[in-house]
């Protein structure tokens, strides 16, 4: 079946999107937002003046009063807009800024893991979007499986394959991001395959900085040693 594509309404740049309401469970922060995989992401791509970065930011047409004709991804990347006035119109209008979002994520929730993997995957195809994810960090209990992705084809999404690593991590590859995109042991993961390492959380940067530190003091009082023993 051809993918049905959404006839927008005529739309500018500075119409805003209308509030919504905030979501009520904790998955974003446990798995999005205190891995601080935002910025992990928006400092690998780099470009920060031309390629958005964000969670929990409306994507649909403008001008609309009914939310319904939005939906809210868990986390996106654009490429080639201008990130701050989506900040200003408080959402992502597709027709104003002449393209959709590149990539989408959804993190799955007990509330709207079905709606993750049936309505919102219809309605992203007919928005374009090149690519959508889904993680399930219960492992399938909310989604339909683990990890899931799809890729914009002639006739909507295909599946994105899926490599079973072990029983406890998956791995899919983005062709937007050039990462491979991992459920590891319930966790979300982003890996460089180019690099052949992970794009590090919050509490690995915290960790790695603070051995540099320590490293950095061991060698300064080793030099401090060694000046006394030569002085003496």
């Amino acid at each position: 079946m051809t993918t049905r594509h959404i006839s927008p309404p005529r739309a500018a740049l500075d119409d805003v999107f209308p509030e919504f309401p905030s979501r009520d469970d904790m998955n974003n922060p446990l798995y999005l937002h205190i891995p601080a995989h935002m910025a992990s992401l928006a400092r690998h791509i780099g470009f920060p003046e031309t390629t958005l970065v964000l969670g929990e930011v409306p994507v649909g047409w403008l001008p609309t009063g009914d939310r319904r004709l939005a939906l809210i991804p868990d986390l996106i990347v654009a490429f080639d807009v201008d990130p701050a006035a989506i900040i200003r119109a408080n959402g992502y209008s597709i027709d104003a800024i002449g393209k959709p979002p590149d990539f989408t994520l959804e993190v799955a929730s007990p509330t709207t893991g079905v709606r993750d993997y049936t309505f919102k995957r219809t309605r992203y195809a007919e928005f374009g979007i090149p690519e959508y994810w889904r993680f399930d960090p219960s492992g399938g209990e909310y989604h339909d499986v683990a990890l899931a992705g799809d890729r914009l084809g002639v006739d909507g999404y295909d599946p994105i394959q899926i490599e079973t690593i072990s029983e406890d991590i998956f791995s899919g590859h983005s062709d937007v991001l050039s990462l491979d995109i991992r459920w590891e042991y319930g966790q979300l993961r982003f890996y460089d395959p180019v690099e052949g390492r992970y794009l590090r959380t919050f509490d690995e940067e915290a960790d790695g900085r603070q051995a540099a530190e320590a490293e950095v003091r061991r060698l300064r009082d080793e030099l401090a040693r060694l000046r006394s023993e030569t002085e003496n």
